[in-house]
């Protein structure tokens, strides 16, 4: 009996310890989490840390971006936009969204599964801010839109997301400073229309890229244009920039005198940087005075290599004319049948040129011009006497890509490529690449701004004949880095030049600018890919040089 009681009281004794034991277990084991959890803690953001000593990032060093696109995050990333700019300037309407991932005048043939999500248009920087915040928060990749007339695929969208057009609200002229010839605008305004706001004033904007071009645009890209030869690029004419950054800062690069050594400068950065460093959402531009006096010629030549050689002479003897464009025979044919001017035009090389200054200064440079064509074996030379006439000559140029265009086939396809080489060089290069493109079989033409040694190539292509064009660019690209020329003069990188940029610069040099793309935009939420690669290419997707 006595046996039996002890043995019942031991049972109960244990029955009431085991409770608290697996509580003193659970409790022990708790305790061990959170103090593992608390080290952990300590060690990855409070102990210091060597940072990458590495002043460039190889591509082998990248790690692929990574982003959020499932479609109930979208729809939550949605609604927060319509927020921020109201339901009327979100669209997704599915012919807003094609509009804004390809043109059909663009090199690149854009994937139609990564058609933007939806299209964002905001009103100001505060708002272009928000919507970066939501972003990258949400980890939703942003192509930047401004006028959609680039050629190289510049906002054409790889990884999906959405876009951030400015055209529709942000087009507007904020301030315009008539005694320090300067003006700030926002990034949807056409250069067209700025110049006919100006012209009251008896002011202009020099650069000229092809119609339609928006300021954002022609920031993103660099541009030029017909009177890059006389006033220089997009580059000089901008003094300072309000940049919304990948996280939403906003910042401005600096303040409005023509000069300034005020620490690194960040206007020049952005400029070129075809928005993968930030979205531009104010610019201050320089601007000219109008030139009291402008007149146009045209000198026709038996051959694209007599007038490049005409060209070269006018650049040697430093004759000022304000633009020295040059269209092949092939042009001059199309703009003809295409019936885009009011006169008929002789179907051979021609030079269009420019002049503006006083009025015996054009007349001297008319006559110059004139006297030196005819030693380069010119065939004839017309020259405007007055703004009608001026008109009339200077329309083919402008017509010179929609003449091409016209050429097509149902179902085809155009490719404007350009590439410049030093000037003792431009005549090598136009005759060997027309050379090319003839034996290519492919319906071509040369367009070019040749006072700077910049040229471009048109091609006329079908589905079937997309490699004949790729290749035939190609090896015109190849022909000018050989010539210690530049693989793109002013159309920009975006996605079909980017592979160059190792041949023309150094693999360290592309480093060094994906070590900034990485500064500026840790996540690479701003239009990702362009520019130079953030991930390592499928293997045979890159053409061997």
């Amino acid at each position: 009996m006595d046996r039996l009681a002890r043995e019942r009281s031991d049972l109960e004794r244990m029955a009431r310890t085991r409770p608290e034991s697996k509580l003193a277990r659970n409790f022990s084991l708790t305790f061990v989490l959170f103090f593992v959890g608390g080290v952990s803690w300590i060690l990855g953001y409070q102990y210091p840390r060597d940072v990458d000593p590495s002043s460039t990032l190889p591509l082998s060093a990248t790690k692929p971006p990574q982003f959020k696109l499932s479609p109930a995050h979208l729809e939550a990333a949605w609604a927060d936009f319509v927020d921020i700019v109201g339901e009327h300037n979100v669209s997704t309407v599915e012919d807003d969204v094609k509009q804004h991932a390809t043109s059909e005048w663009s090199s690149y043939q854009s994937d139609p599964a990564k058609t933007p999500f939806c299209v964002v248009y905001p009103s100001s920087t505060e708002e272009v801010a928000a919507i970066m915040k939501v972003c990258h928060v949400r980890r939703i990749p942003v192509v930047g839109y401004s006028g959609g007339t680039s050629l190289e695929g510049h906002f054409a969208p790889t990884r999906g997301g959405i876009c951030i057009d400015f055209g529709r609200n942000m087009d507007k002229v904020l301030a315009l400073h008539k005694a320090d010839l300067d003006v700030v605008v926002q990034p949807g305004v056409g250069w067209e229309s700025l110049n006919e706001q100006l012209a009251d004033d008896n002011l202009f904007f020099p650069p000229d890229p092809g119609p339609g071009a928006q300021i954002g645009g022609m920031i993103g890209t660099g541009c030029s244009g017909t009177n890059a030869y006389r006033y220089g690029t997009m580059r000089e004419w901008v003094l300072s920039l309000t940049v919304v950054l990948a996280d939403g800062t906003v910042i401005k690069t600096r303040q409005r005198p023509r000069k300034s050594s005020a620490g690194y400068d960040l206007t020049r950065l952005f400029v070129g940087s075809e928005g993968t460093l930030g979205l531009v959402t104010e610019a201050t531009l320089k601007l000219c005075v109008r030139p009291a006096a402008e007149s146009v010629a045209v000198a026709s030549f038996p051959s694209i290599r007599h007038a490049a050689d005409c060209v070269a002479r006018v650049v040697g003897d430093g004759i000022p004319v304000a633009a020295v464009e040059i269209l092949d025979d092939d042009q001059m044919r199309f703009i003809n049948a295409a019936g885009a001017t009011s006169r008929q035009w002789r179907e051979a090389p021609t030079l269009f040129f420019k002049f503006t200054g006083t009025d015996r200064g054009v007349k001297e440079q008319v006559e110059i011009v004139r006297q030196l064509s005819r030693r380069a074996g010119g065939q004839s030379f017309d020259f405007a006497r007055d703004k009608t006439e001026q008109g009339e000559l200077w329309s083919a140029r402008k017509e010179a890509l929609w003449s091409t265009m016209a050429q097509r086939r149902p179902g085809d396809h155009v490719w404007t490529g350009d590439v410049a080489v030093p000037m003792s060089r431009l005549p090598d290069i136009i005759e060997e690449s027309k050379k090319d493109m003839k034996a290519s079989g492919l319906t071509s033409s040369i367009v070019g701004h040749v006072g700077d040694g910049n040229f471009h190539m048109i091609l006329v292509y079908s589905d079937a004949e997309r490699r004949l064009a790729e290749d035939c660019v190609h090896r015109m690209v190849k022909r000018a880095v050989e010539m210690e020329g530049t693989v793109t003069g002013e159309h920009g990188v975006g996605l079909v030049k980017r592979d160059y940029l190792p041949h023309e610069l150094g693999e360290t040099t592309v480093d060094a600018m994906r070590r900034i793309k990485a500064a500026f935009d840790p996540l690479c939420l701003l239009n990702c890919d362009k520019v130079v690669r953030v991930e390592k290419p499928a293997k045979g997707e890159v053409a061997e040089w």
